[in-house]
């Protein structure tokens, strides 16, 4: 049996940029600001805020993103995205007028409420017009706008500040907004979704809040504004546990859920956001360090710290790419996420071997090695997720594993940073003489990439070499974490991709037994994984039938009086 010729679609490659443009909003103006942080808390003052000028954003983009793949799917995506859009631009409006940090702090909030849509909603936006089977080349594409965000992110956000000034890192959202809204408006034409009355799902959207919050101010404040044993961070902990459990409570009950329960019932689903989270956490918590190892054990400025991150960034844009055109080409993508994931664990092993004084090259090739590891993974992790649902929820799956892959960015900023600072804190306290502060006149609880380039050599030696030993061990224990993502990612099961964009259509399941569902014909192990999947829904009705059964029997009671 030969496959059907895909049918042309038209203004795919404008529509295909608007998205492009959409994404690198969001993931462009995070780099930026990293970079130009500092020099607007010397403008603005109120050093004591400045974690809540990057907290704030999180905060909001991740409560946002299941909310905005709900919706999605309830009344359509183009809407909600250039709505998305137009608050970003206005949150970049309200931070760039900003004369002091709690302005900039409100504005950073409002373009977290529209940057947590940016993603979400062009990533299940790709899904509604491309089919599975075609979208891996386009998905890889998408990948690469982080890999270019990381390294033109800083420079942008270093020029910025050096010359016309840091508010013009939100000033550029106002052009790239408005060209992404116009490629949007004119030729985006996803297909229409019947809209119907729904009935929100309140309570599941405030616990998730609630739950989030908590847990993003714990990785943010532990071990940082406060103790990890300080009743504040305890009583954050309880609460996200209080408020999740409560979460589950509310959307097993709950009309439309924001996060509906019957997604962790697909194995696909929950073993590749597991594994998403788990390389999150690796991935964001090597990223975040990463330029100050560079600054501090290398002697480099800031800038050329970020330049250093170019091999990393360069072999994950051209892996990603490269990946998703093997996708497209081949249909399998297993071996693809298993290889990557086992490609960064040994990338994150040999930067545990680092010392300090090794050449730079090596540790960009170490970097390197971890960036083909992460191009092969992360976009096929969202392929695959979309695969295993049919369309009229393929955003609510979308947003859901992406804000479990946020949740594990914020785990492992927060794990990377404890563990370093610790480390670090007791190497300097064995390392040092007790005399080195008064000898050398620095507070080395202070110390900057300058003060450490002009310290005597005994003490720049240790210094140096107690952040490189403070750091690379760390490194090494998140290796694990990715060996756990690849062996979780061996349990995948390869169904087929789709090659239609019907919304009621999902390969594996009830449209696994048509053979032009997926051009191709039904062998033996696609028709088991066709009778597991439609076991799993069986199942699934049969526990919802009771549940609603119990609840007539609970309304209905005869009144014992």
């Amino acid at each position: 049996m030969t496959t059907a010729p895909a049918k042309p679609r038209t203004g795919i490659l404008p529509m295909f940029v608007g998205l492009m443009t959409a994404m690198l909003l969001s993931a462009l103006d995070q780099t930026m600001f990293a970079t130009a942080l500092p020099t607007i808390v010397g403008d603005l003052g109120g050093v004591d805020l400045m974690l809540w000028v990057t907290t704030a954003y999180i905060l909001a983009a991740t409560i946002m993103m299941p909310l905005y793949g709900k919706f999605g799917d309830l009344i359509g995506r183009k809407g909600l995205l250039i709505g998305a859009i137009a608050v970003f631009i206005a949150g970049s409006v309200v931070g760039a007028l900003a004369s002091d940090m709690p302005e900039l702090i409100i504005g950073r909030a409002i373009q977290g409420i529209g940057g947590g849509g940016l993603m979400v909603l062009s990533q299940a936006i790709i899904a509604d017009v491309i089919p599975a089977r075609e979208r891996g080349r386009y998905m890889g594409v998408l990948g690469s706008v982080f890999a270019f965000s990381s390294v033109a992110g800083p420079l942008l956000g270093g020029w910025f500040t050096e010359t016309i000034g840091w508010q013009w890192c939100l000033w550029i959202n106002l052009p790239m907004g408005a060209l992404a809204i116009g490629s949007v408006l004119f030729f985006l034409h996803p297909p229409k979704v019947e809209r119907r009355k729904v009935k929100v799902d309140v309570a599941g959207m405030m616990l998730l809040a609630i739950a989030t919050t908590s847990l993003v101010l714990t990785t943010s404040w532990g071990g940082h504004e406060y103790d990890w044993v300080s009743p504040m961070i305890i009583g954050l902990c309880a609460l996200t546990v209080v408020s999740a459990v409560a979460f589950v409570a509310v959307e097993r009950r709950a009309a439309e859920p924001v996060l509906p329960l019957d997604l962790f019932r697909k194995r696909n689903f929950v073993l590749t956001t597991a594994a998403g989270l788990l390389i999150g956490v690796a991935m964001f918590g090597t990223l975040t360090y990463m330029p100050t190892y560079m600054q501090m054990v290398t002697g480099v400025n800031a800038t050329v710290a970020g330049l250093l991150l170019v091999p990393m960034m360069g072999t994950m844009l051209v892996t990603s790419i490269i990946a998703g055109r093997a996708v497209t080409r081949t249909g399998k993508y297993k071996r693809l996420l298993i290889a990557g994931a086992g490609t960064a664990s040994i990338a994150l092993f040999l930067m545990s071997t680092m010392v300090w004084d090794e050449p730079i090259w090596l540790t960009c090739l170490y970097l390197a090695i971890l960036g083909m590891g992460l191009g092969m993974t992360m976009q096929n992790l969202v392929l695959v997720v979309q695969n295993t649902f049919p369309l009229k929820v393929v955003g609510t799956a979308t947003s859901s594993n992406n804000y479990f892959r946020q949740i594990g960015a914020s785990l492992g900023a927060a794990f990377v940073g404890s563990m370093f600072t610790a480390n670090l804190t007791g190497l300097l306290g064995e390392r040092l003489p007790a005399d080195a502060v008064e000898s050398s006149g620095q507070d080395f609880n202070s110390i900057t990439p300058e003060i450490v380039a002009g310290l005597p050599d005994p003490y720049h030696d240790i210094v140096v070499s107690s952040y490189n030993d403070a750091i690379a061990p760390v490194l090494g224990w998140l290796a694990p974490l990715t060996l756990v993502a690849m062996v979780l990612l061996m349990f995948v099961k390869e169904v087929p991709l789709r090659t239609s964009t019907e919304r009621e259509v999902v390969v594996g399941d009830s449209d696994g037994m048509l053979e032009s569902d997926y051009g191709a014909p039904v062998t033996d192990e696609v028709r088991e994984v066709i009778l597991e999947d439609l076991r799993d829904e069986a199942r699934a009705y049969a526990d919802e039938l009771d549940h609603k059964v119990e609840e007539i029997q609970h309304h209905h009671k005869p009144d014992s009086h």
